[in-house]
């Protein structure tokens, strides 16, 4: 039995970095909503309560009963989590006279398990609006700043397994030995064995798909992603030829995509049918210039493309899906029952007539876990490690009406740009690109004749998980190269733009 630690969520926007942390740390873990009856079997080897807006003192705070928690398993409050455990065994938290933010600096003056090798100081990363100003009796002070009096602490309750408050956020990476400190939480005080590591995903993974599918039969439409690529490598270790995967070319590929693709699955040994529907696309998007419709157009068609040729297919029980872990996070109130997962996570929303039950092999696991596993699985390096690469295509990043000559004019553009990236050793240090074809067209000289082409931006943007973004600062030698070629190159395009705008303000897509 897989050992894991469950994180109580009371709605951080630092959560699901308490769950990489721990993962990292080869450790399982889940993030559950903080109402959710914790259920005590052998497997679950501690429990996280994570920060939240909410301040301990409000009417509507969410609760959980610390003690009874403790009673069962080691606890480790992280900010909210720290205070409500405070509060709830008797101390006081109050409002802080200045809110702390930012970088602090922490001062552990003694050594304890929880703080064993981290520095007498070292810097951490505060977020609060509280503070604790009283422990409660069976309480004592790890650690504290220059501006509050208790930022570690332990307690000691008759009856309790050991129980853990940090007011920093350890999860963060601006909190020098936070990794450290959760390493300790882990392995020194919830005696975990890391042993949850991508071979023993695979192992266990497969097992349970073969119990749960047996011999009926899984379809899954596949994208050429990293998600949907390696659940269905993960099902058909399972199941072998009774998954039918079906690979739609909407028209708005990139250059040689849809080719490359089938190659690619054919070396992985899936069963795949490639269908090419451009001309359906095409018409779909035929007049349609703003692009939530566009977005609208290419969702329906894509269903109505992948229905017809799942009906064709006999006896299908199961609905293969990529969906991940933050997905799964996403569509759970922590206020609530949990929802559906998000629509176009559900390729697009899939008919109910289907009728069929999904399976969801990653459904647990943060994208660069996924990456891992499909290491592990032999799957090419260089499509686990491709730039993402929105639903809809180029479609979303030809502004302006959709027409197979802009297409081919933004293919050729894309390719010239991603291979350039690629030979000057650029591609893995940026987190997207890609061309966008503008509905500009400008005056520009060739030899002795005029012209009057398009406008081609591109974009390059630095990322860690894709919420916040900045733009790459690209060479300048590499832009003039580039944009020369593509110039030259590409009949129709007479100017080259660079895209120097930062998300926020600005999103990755332009569409």
């Amino acid at each position: 039995m897989t050992e894991k630690v469950l994180i109580l969520d009371f709605g951080s926007q630092y959560t699901q970095l308490i769950a990489r942390a721990v993962r990292e740390a080869n450790v399982y873990c889940e993030i559950v909503p903080y109402h959710k009856p914790v259920e005590f079997d052998p497997s679950l080897k501690g429990i996280i309560l994570s920060g939240s807006p909410f301040s301990v003192n409000d009417v509507n705070a969410p609760l959980v009963d610390v003690r009874s928690l403790a009673q069962h398993r080691n606890v480790l409050g992280i900010c909210y989590g720290a205070q409500l455990t405070a509060k709830l065994l008797g101390g006081r938290v109050e409002k802080s006279e200045k809110r702390e933010y930012g970088r602090a600096t922490l001062d552990s003056p003694s050594q304890n398990t929880l703080l064993k090798d981290v520095p007498q100081q070292s810097q951490v990363w505060m977020s609060h609006g509280d503070s604790i100003l009283e422990l409660p009796a069976s309480a004592h002070v790890l650690a504290t700043t220059q501006s509050i009096p208790v930022a570690a602490f332990e307690v000691q309750e008759p009856g309790c397994c050991d129980i853990y408050g940090l007011q920093f956020h350890p999860e963060v990476y601006h909190s020098e030995f936070g990794k450290k400190i959760i390493h300790n939480y882990l392995f020194a005080i919830c005696g975990c064995s890391g042993d949850w590591t991508p071979a023993h995903f695979i192992s266990d993974t497969v097992t349970a798909l073969k119990e749960k599918i047996g011999t009926k039969k899984v379809v899954m439409a596949l994208s050429g992603g990293v998600d949907s690529t390696v659940a269905a490598t993960l099902i058909h270790k399972a199941i072998g030829k009774n998954l039918f995967g079906i690979f739609v070319d909407n028209g708005v590929l990139r250059k040689h995509e849809f080719e490359g693709v089938i190659t690619m699955y054919d070396q992985l040994e899936l069963n795949v049918k490639g269908v090419d529907a451009g001309t359906r696309f095409y018409d779909a998007l035929s007049g349609l210039t703003n692009p939530e419709e566009k977005r609208k157009a290419i969702g329906k068609t894509f269903i109505d493309v992948f229905d017809s040729e799942a009906h064709a297919l006999t006896d299908i029980s199961f609905l293969g899906q990529g969906t991940i872990y933050p997905d799964v996070i996403e569509s759970v109130s922590v206020h609530g029952p949990s929802v559906t997962i998000k629509s176009h996570h559900n390729v697009g929303g899939l008919p109910d007539t289907m009728k069929l039950d999904l399976v969801e092999p990653l459904r647990f696991l943060f994208k660069d876990e996924v990456r891992k596993v499909g290491l592990e699985l032999g799957i090419p390096k260089e499509m686990l490690f491709r730039h993402p690469f929105p639903g809809p295509g180029l479609a979303i990043r030809i502004l302006g009406e959709i027409t197979e000559e802009k297409v081919r004019l933004l293919q050729e553009a894309d390719d010239i740009y991603i291979h350039a990236l690629k030979e000057q050793g650029l591609y893995d240090s940026v987190w997207q690109a890609g061309a966008i074809l503008l509905p500009v067209k400008s005056v520009g000289v060739m030899g002795d004749e005029r012209t009057y082409e398009f406008t081609v931006a591109l974009r390059a943007v630095t990322s860690a998980d894709g919420m916040t973004a900045d733009w790459a600062h690209l060479p300048y030698s590499f832009l003039g190269e580039v944009s020369n070629r593509i110039i030259n190159q590409v009949r129709g395009i007479n100017r080259v733009v660079y895209d120097i705008s930062s998300k926020p303000p600005a999103t990755i897509e332009w569409e």
